[in-house]
């Protein structure tokens, strides 16, 4: 399976350093290894590997490599300094993929200054957009639904083995990642706030009520919750700041990378889907092409809420409600379409009989629609 940055970054590689990052498992090296068919010398170093490390640490590796590859570099002291020396001695039309899990991004926005010397892209999980060739939008967004879009788990096609997946993946990451970042005493009470919110998803995150529960200080609540962002197990949706009826909650939304990890029933897993496919074809404007623009929600002070908008230069172009089977416009998403004439109001919805138009609301198969993202 060809992934959707493949060309983009085998585009980027000419000019300019890449730093590939992502959650775990999300399919980093393997795209990494596939794009060394498009190079004549190509050398893939993984820190992790004892011998890799010292053809890394020693600068052994030969000369007239024209794609060099370094996975999980940041594990290395001083891994920006280094890097950045590769780079600026490198030889001329020598190529540099730099790959890691989701700690990458978080190290590489501290210490030494990478700047002008590389692109920045984000690998998110599989989407309907990028399954169009091989399912059809309704097949492909249930299989997200129930097995979530990372490649291991969705290409087994059984939530057998996509479950046993998930039980080794959140077991490793909260005994390895999480660990690097809190204390071996913090490591129960966020295993349990990583069950909490499985149930939670969508919904505005309340950082007392959550504390009250696991008996904690809200500030702690808010930098565990910090911490799973920072390593790509979930992600948080800010509400969209506009004087929309006087004011706007501030709480954000949250919504995990994979789907088949969300408890709540099918309507809740389906939201969570298209989270992460409005997330991917954001990030893919933003990284790709340099668009700005944001994934939000709206939830007004008297209670209207529509799931997400999508925004461009702080102005909402859409307005997008997800629901199962409800094919009748909701209240909160008629009422705003009228305060925000000039986004388009969409109502995806996953068992739709007939797409059709009501008012200046547009109620459409979750899917298709989906389909037509950019990633």
């Amino acid at each position: 399976m060809k992934r959707y940055l493949y060309d983009p970054i085998k585009k980027d590689l000419l000019k300019k350093m890449v730093v590939l990052t992502g959650p775990r498992q999300v399919g980093k090296t393997w795209l990494a290894k596939a794009l060394m068919a498009e190079f004549k010398s190509p050398q893939y170093l993984n820190f992790d590997n004892v011998a890799d490390a010292k053809i890394i640490n020693s600068q052994s590796w030969p000369v007239r490599s024209d794609l060099l590859i370094l996975d999980e570099i940041h594990k290395r002291t001083e891994w920006k300094k280094f890097v950045k020396g590769v780079f600026d001695t490198r030889p001329k039309k020598q190529s540099i993929l730099i790959t890691g899990s989701a700690r990458l991004d978080t190290y590489r926005q501290s210490g030494e200054s990478l700047a002008g010397r590389y692109f920045p892209i984000r690998l998110n999980p599989i989407s309907v957009r990028e399954l169009k060739d091989t399912l059809s939008p309704d097949e492909a967004l249930t299989l997200l639904n129930r097995l979530g879009g990372f490649p291991e788990p969705f290409l087994s096609g059984s939530e057998k083995e996509a479950a046993r997946w998930r039980n080794q993946y959140y077991t490793d990451l909260i005994r390895e990642d999480i660990l690097e970042f809190g204390r071996l005493q913090e490591i129960r009470s966020m295993k349990l706030l990583l069950e909490m919110l499985r149930s939670r998803v969508g919904s505005p995150v309340s950082y007392t009520s959550i504390a009250q529960d696991l008996q904690l200080a809200p500030n702690t609540v808010r930098r565990y919750i910090d911490i799973l962002e920072s390593l790509c197990i979930v992600f948080t949706v800010r509400p969209f700041h506009s004087n929309i009826a006087r004011s706007i909650l501030k709480e954000p939304k949250l919504y995990f990378y994979d789907s088949g990890f969300v408890q709540g029933g099918e309507g809740i897993q389906l939201e969570n889907t298209c989270a992460v496919c409005l997330l991917k074809h954001a990030q893919y404007l933003r990284d790709i092409h340099g668009e700005d623009i944001e994934m939000n929600y709206i939830k007004t002070k008297d209670g209207k809420e529509i799931d997400f908008s999508l925004t461009t230069k702080g102005k909402a172009t859409h307005l997008i409600e997800v629901k199962l089977s409800e094919d009748k416009p909701s209240a909160s998403l008629a009422l705003l379409a009228k305060k925000l004439p000039e986004a388009k109001a969409l109502q995806l919805v996953q068992n739709l009989r007939r797409e059709q138009q009501k008012d200046n609301i547009a109620i459409i198969t979750a899917g298709k629609w989906l389909a037509q993202l950019s990633a």
